[in-house]
């Protein structure tokens, strides 16, 4: 060999040698990761960050025990090889065992094993040292973790029904369950308007006359609190919202930056409505996933996520501890007793849950119970007997997986783990479920859009009341996800989309043999299903048009004008889109499509209702801002969709003064109000003219 050409040689093989070095030091390594337990009977799921190569097959993978010895268990891979399925554990503590090189290419594993307990029942934790470890091994699952972008759907609600309260038949806030209420920042007892429409103070205004519209009080909170939802019951009034968290130590003082804010009920007595008085205050650190009332009882979920992460967060012995207060005790947040924290099975986000209850009737003192639950909650839905929190799986890639659904048992103040399940794919939200006849169901889309390996594909699933699995109709509308839902009795309907919209309508009556009844396709989708009767259902949502993508590929869809349908279902099998309503063009929007509290309802009248601000295009594809306000419109199943009253106003300028902006509509006796965060306006229900307005500043 010369000269030239053996230098040659030493110089590709050292290069070589260095790129397989630093491919050996500096490659990612794969990360294993499991939430921290699961129930006896129930799978666990172990997440991998590189695929299991090829060969290497599931009982290789070693499980032990406590003692470790070597005990039988059902392992599955996934079809991506990126995750494995264990079940059949008794319980018990266990740890499962990686064979070396599992891996394809140069992956190596961070770690060999990893570990886990299967529990009989969930308990609170027994020290602080045991929530330490939690969060230690969430560390890991949280830097895949990612936010899923939630949309909007429906499902079963009660009727529009006066409440006993007022002297007015009046509206009532649009809500999922009948005997479950739902919070809004707008509430009427027919003869007060009660708002926090501005998030800065609560405005109470005396309708009793709607030609003489009267502020008769306004509590200013100086930033001291900013309330976001209320319940009126009776002479007291519950207004739910954040407060800041001043630091209380000097520990505290110098993390002060990372402290969560505090979320809070308090009641006020405004049996003289002119100077409500507050009487009650209560909460926990975090930010609110929802709220829920019940007779007297208020149920609040929030969010508690720990900056366990931070190098510089002192030594405290319980800063990863929730804080909780209550007016009981003066004003002192403090640490929530151990004895009150639980893990929840199948949890892998380093964050609580915490539910805080609050029996609004008990005075100033008593009445409170909170618990919290190691693993993040997501969505919520109630009934009058139960209460389902979620919790979306992301796996060690950050892509959407599987979803968790926690049972609650309800008994008053006090709020109890019952069941654990794990669906595939992720819950849209509290309308994505439903409980009837003791049986959960829960509709879901797994995989992703424009993913061709992970193809998007939706679900319908039915769990008996020990939430184990007793029927699916699964793999529908492929390459589509669920935008909307409605669960009614024995029939749900699901609403997907990607070009046309498909309501799918579906027979549960039978829990075990689930089953697709009839599919429409039409232009457009709806992302909110409201039922006027069994047979017909409205659908607020979209216009959209396709237009040709480049090169040849896929079609481009756009949203256009606000969209209005009404299903008819009489005939199940071939369901119609019996009228139509388009209101504007592209950028019109309503907050009815993402917040159903926003819908008026007049069920005597036929009447439904909604705040809108109406675009039209423009030159140069411009979108000219034309008005703003609100809409009614008259619709049964007789005559179709008609509009009653356009309640908007035109606009001269290119954006609205949020002051003014309709946020809500609602009605009382003969009359209806619009009401912005600075405006109170009143009309007649019988040719909605003007009646009065009102500034509330």
């Amino acid at each position: 060999m010369n000269k030239s050409r053996w230098i040659l040689a030493v110089i590709v093989t050292g290069t070589l040698g260095i790129v397989m070095l630093a491919s050996f030091f500096f490659w990612p390594p794969v990360h294993i990761t499991s939430s921290h337990s699961v129930l006896a009977e129930q799978p666990m799921k172990v997440y991998f960050t590189a695929p299991v190569k090829a060969g290497v097959q599931p009982q290789d993978f070693v499980i032990n025990n406590q003692t470790k010895e070597k005990v039988p268990a059902e392992m599955t891979l996934a079809e991506d090889r990126m995750s494995m399925t264990v079940s059949a554990l008794p319980p018990g503590d266990y740890e499962m065992y990686v064979p070396k090189n599992s891996f394809r290419g140069w992956n190596r594993a961070a770690d060999s094993a990893v570990s886990f307990a299967v529990m009989e029942s969930v308990k609170p934790v027994a020290s602080i040292e045991e929530i330490n470890k939690f969060f230690k091994r969430a560390e890991q699952y949280d830097q895949y973790a990612v936010s899923t972008d939630k949309g909007v759907t429906m499902e079963s609600s009660s009727e529009d029904k006066a409440s006993s309260g007022g002297g007015n038949e009046h509206s009532t806030t649009n809500q999922q369950v009948e005997g479950v209420d739902e919070s809004d920042i707008v509430k009427t007892d027919g003869d007060f308007i009660y708002d926090v429409t501005n998030q800065t103070h609560l405005t109470i205004t005396d309708i009793h006359d709607p030609e003489k519209l009267a502020v008769i009080s306004k509590t200013n909170f100086k930033n001291q609190f900013f309330p976001n939802e209320l319940y009126i019951d009776g002479d007291l009034l519950v207004v739910i919202g954040g407060k800041p968290n001043y630091p209380q130590t000097e520990e505290e003082m110098r993390i002060m930056p990372y402290m969560q804010e505090l979320s809070a009920i308090r009641v006020y007595d405004v049996g003289n409505r002119a100077k409500p008085v507050l009487i009650r205050e209560t909460g926990a650190e975090g930010y609110i996933i929802a709220t829920r009332k019940i007779g007297p009882h208020v149920y609040m979920v929030t969010n508690n996520r720990p900056m366990y992460w931070l190098e510089d967060v002192p030594a405290i012995e319980d800063h990863l501890l929730p804080k909780v207060f209550d007016s009981e005790n003066g004003k002192t947040v403090r640490p929530i007793q151990t004895d009150q924290i639980s893990i929840l099975p199948g949890a892998m986000d380093p964050a609580y849950s915490v539910i805080t209850t609050l029996d609004i009737h008990s005075g100033e003192t008593g009445g409170v119970e909170t618990k919290a639950y190691l693993g993040s909650g997501e969505q919520l839905y109630m009934s009058q007997d139960h209460l389902y929190l979620t919790s979306t799986l992301y796996g060690n890639t950050g892509m959407q997986g599987d979803s968790e659904v926690f049972k609650f048992g309800l008994d008053g103040a006090d709020v109890h783990f019952l069941h654990a399940a794990r669906l595939k794919g992720t819950i849209l939200n509290q309308f994505s479920m439903d409980e009837h006849n003791g049986n959960f169901r829960a509709v879901t889309t797994e995989g992703n859009l424009w993913d061709e390996k992970n193809v998007a594909k939706n679900h319908l699933f039915i769990l008996g009341p020990d939430m184990k699995q007793v029927g699916s109709v699964e793999n529908l509308a492929k390459n589509e996800r669920i935008y909307s839902a409605r669960f009614m009795g024995d029939k749900a309907y699901m609403v997907t989309f990607r070009e046309t919209d498909p309501l799918f309508v579906l027979d549960v009556a039978d829990p075990q043999n689930p089953s697709v009844l009839g599919e429409l396709k039409i232009p457009g989708f709806s992302n909110y299903l409201h039922p006027i009767d069994e047979n017909h259902l409205i659908g607020f949502g979209y216009d959209t048009v396709a237009k040709k993508g480049q090169a040849g590929g896929e079609p481009i869809i756009q949203t256009q004008g606000m969209k209005i349908s009404l299903f008819d279902v009489t005939d199940f099998a071939n369901p119609k889109e019996a009228d139509t309503e388009i209101i504007g063009g592209q950028g019109t929007y309503s907050s009815v499509q993402h917040d159903h509290h926003a819908l008026f309802m007049h069920k005597d009248r036929n009447l439904y209702g909604f705040p809108i601000s109406i675009y039209q295009e423009g030159k140069g594809n411009m979108l000219n801002f034309e008005s703003s306000g609100a809409m009614i419109y008259e619709i049964t199943a007789e005559n179709g969709i008609t509009a009653k009253a356009d309640l908007t106003e035109k606009m001269t300028l290119d954006y609205m003064d949020w002051e003014r902006e309709v946020q809500r509509l609602l009605y009382s006796g003969n009359n209806i109000y619009t009401i912005a965060a600075n405006e109170v306006t009143s009309y007649s229900l019988d040719d909605f003219s003007l009646i009065d307005q009102i500034e509330k500043q």
